[in-house]
């Protein structure tokens, strides 16, 4: 029974730590992922030792599989808690809202407007650049000032200079 539950703890660490390592190397944080992939080698050998040498291989691998399924989950609510990295949003208004471009700024996000032409007639855009933690704050005070706005949200791969850099550079200084 040691033998299973410690397979069931090892897969909560080693999936999550799996998750983690990939999300750090696609973020370019190379690093740290790599020292995460140490510790992950190191966990992944000496769980599945402990699978393929038990006497109750069966209940081991569901066990198992059943760890990593849980290790997943687990890994995904601690990404989302880590929010590393930047979101960009493309917010499509009918019109041009002031007030909400000066609340956002006055909040520390950085915020691009254009005019364009919709289906429908004239239609006002805003880019917004914010670190991935701040998303859900900035589309709350968007869906406060023009709760039938249309938002796409993406994370951008590389960027240069702009408001949000230059602050950033500072705020580290």
């Amino acid at each position: 029974m040691k033998g299973i539950l410690l397979i069931l703890l090892l897969q909560l660490v080693y999936v999550p730590i799996f998750t983690l390592r990939t999300i750090f190397l696609v973020k370019g944080l190379s690093t740290i992922a790599s020292t995460l992939a140490v510790l992950e080698g190191l966990i992944y050998v000496f769980g599945l030792s402990i699978v393929l040498s038990g006497e109750k291989s069966t209940i081991s691998m569901v066990v198992y599989a059943l760890g990593f399924g849980l290790g997943i989950l687990i890994g995904a609510y601690v990404e989302k808690k880590l929010a590393i990295g930047y979101t960009a949003l493309i917010v499509n208004l009918i019109g041009k809202n002031q007030e909400l471009i000066v609340r956002l700024r006055n909040e520390g996000f950085g915020v691009t407007g254009f005019e364009g032409e919709g289906r429908d007639g004239r239609r006002y855009q805003l880019e917004v650049l914010t670190k991935r933690c701040r998303e859900d704050e900035l589309i709350h005070i968007i869906e406060f000032y023009e709760p039938a706005a249309f938002i796409i949200s993406y994370e951008p791969r590389r960027f240069k200079g702009g408001f949000i850099l230059n602050g950033i550079k500072r705020r580290n200084n």
